[in-house]
């Protein structure tokens, strides 16, 4: 249903996903206000979709796979709703120049089996995580590195010719640092996502069995996974982490149809959704009354180009107009407020809201409904290669109804024919995006990784970048990103971004459609939901009543 966080692939037309952060806002009724005693060791339920691979935290790149992650693993910082950073494994990551970081520990973490989390456990995790033999599907998230062009070298049928990155070194048991190739002004925020997790030396005796059986330093540890039906995890009593859990596991349940889960929350059969089916969403207020839950998060949808495809590479590259007027052909008010029942907001750019850098007309325009320019700018551009365009979308995701109005909408304004591509599940979505199948256009959504700008231009839109599954690629925007990724500070780096994200109408890499909302709800059985900038509940903080 739900896809990926980059790094997080977004499955769902109501939610996406990656897990647990320090900020949140559900309508959870709260645990100490006498409507039921607690059981501090009640398992409780949440729909999902069965992940797409193995959960590595090198090759996690789905919602699905993300959520179970986040209560598996730890990493070393998480970020608040105000952008600023929260210290969780480390107890300091400190820098002078954005080149050169330090991090310190906080003593006593262990992982899972009972063994030690040190600088080594972070620092070899790392290195197999980048390493090129590997195939890890985030090992870009290392790019910034000292070294990643030698253990990960980007020419096609080059070897790599080091294991280690060389810019990480051990201190101590406690202490790492690390040099990057060039100053990176927020790098301490990249730390936050799953990639940058430790693991523990048995991984490496078994990597298959690792990402089947996942030995972490989260709140929870892993219990068992019964494919395509359930994974189960349950608390870690010695974790030492800021957000211990109130409860005592989480039973990932698995839906082939959000509609099916819906019907399961009003009977009592799961707790937690992360989202309503299109379907549901004119009821589901009135169903749940103060247990529904409607709020923004930093998440947006896109239509992306599969630059790749014969339609848009031959006989030659597509013009830039031309996928602005498709953008300008669509009515996004009129479907976001009537199919989508007011739960999205229209795009005005392609940076979501909630995030350092955010400015409401990032899109230069582009986004506004004007059937006659839309025309214009495709016959400027030289029309749409077979007056044809198709819409890839994973039919498990509640997006059908969306895709066939964004279709109409465009066929109406410019004549140019437009029709859904339906892909059983989000596995075969992905696997027809990751092996370069899509035919035309795709549904693409990106929840944030970390809260600045940069997480959604730069890791989407940069050539190589593990985001960029559309093969979009432009020397020129490249070269500007670059010099943004490494201004002197955070805060002139988010203004260069500012002015790249203003700039991609001039190479239109994707359509923005709207930003998230999540639209979720819970049972009568839980209290304390609440969900985070990321759209996901907040795992650690559900309380079961007894």
């Amino acid at each position: 249903m739900r896809g990926a966080k980059s790094a997080k692939w977004v499955t769902g037309a109501i939610i996406v996903a990656l897990a647990a952060t320090a900020c949140g806002g559900g309508k959870g009724d709260d645990a100490g206000n006498g409507k039921g005693a607690v059981d501090p060791n009640g398992i409780f339920s949440i729909e999902l979709g069965e992940p797409e691979k193995p959960l590595l935290t090198g090759d996690t790149m789905e919602s699905n796979g993300s959520a179970v992650m986040a209560g598996l693993f730890s990493t070393l910082v998480d970020y608040k709703a105000d952008g600023s950073l929260e210290m969780v494994n480390a107890e300091s990551v400190t820098t002078t120049d954005s080149k050169t970081w330090t991090v310190k520990l906080k003593p006593g973490w262990t992982f899972h089996d009972g063994t030690a989390v040190t600088s080594k456990s972070y620092v070899d995790a790392w290195n197999w995580n980048a390493s090129l033999k590997n195939a890890q599907g985030l090992a870009s998230w290392f790019a910034d590195i000292k070294g990643y062009d030698k253990v990960h070298p980007d020419a096609e049928g080059a070897k790599q010719t080091a294991d280690k990155l060389e810019g990480l070194t051990v201190v101590d048991e406690t202490t790492f640092k690390i040099e990057l190739s060039k100053a990176v002004p927020y790098f301490g925020h990249k730390l936050a996502y799953i990639v940058f997790a430790p693991m523990a030396e048995s991984f490496y005796k078994d990597p298959t069995a690792g990402g089947l059986k996942p030995v972490g330093n989260g709140p929870y540890k892993f219990k068992n996974w019964d494919r395509k039906k359930k994974i189960e995890i349950v608390r870690y009593d010695d974790y030492k982490g800021p957000n211990k859990a109130k409860n005592g596991g989480v039973v990932f349940k698995n839906y082939t149809t959000l509609e099916a889960a819906y019907e399961d929350l009003k009977s009592g059969n799961v707790d937690v959704l992360r989202q309503i089916a299109p379907k549901d969403l004119p009821v589901y207020r009135q169903d749940l009354g103060d247990r529904a839950v409607d709020q923004p998060y930093s998440a947006i949808q896109t239509i992306a180009v599969a630059f790749y495809s014969d339609q848009w590479k031959k006989p030659k590259a597509i013009d830039p107009k031309v996928i602005q007027g498709l953008s300008m052909a669509i009515d996004r008010a009129t479907i976001t407020k009537t199919v989508l029942q007011g739960t999205r907001e229209p795009a005005t750019g392609w940076v979501a809201k909630g995030v350092l850098g955010f400015q409401e007309d990032g899109g230069a325009g582009v986004t506004k409904f004007d059937p006659a320019k839309a025309k214009e700018l495709i016959a400027a551009g030289g029309g749409v290669p077979g007056n044809k365009i198709s819409i890839q979308f994973n039919a498990d995701g509640g997006h059908k109804e969306w895709v066939d109005a964004v279709c109409n909408s465009i066929t109406q304004a410019t004549s140019v024919q437009c029709v859904g591509d339906g892909k059983p599940d989000f596995q075969a979505d992905l696997t027809a995006r990751k092996t370069k199948q899509v035919k035309s256009l795709y549904r693409s959504g990106w929840v944030l990784d970390y809260p600045v700008n940069a997480n959604f231009i730069s890791d989407l839109f940069r050539t190589g970048a593990a985001g960029n599954q559309g093969d979009f690629s432009n020397k020129t925007l490249d070269a500007k990103i670059a010099k943004a990724d490494s201004a002197a500070t955070l805060d002139e780096s988010v203004k260069q971004f500012q002015a790249i994200e203003k700039d991609l109408v001039n190479y239109m890499p994707s359509i923005p459609l709207w930003y998230y909302k999540v639209n979720a709800g819970y049972s009568e059985k839980v209290s304390g939901v609440a969900y985070g900038q990321d759209g996901d509940p907040i795992l650690t903080g559900v309380e079961v009543k007894k």
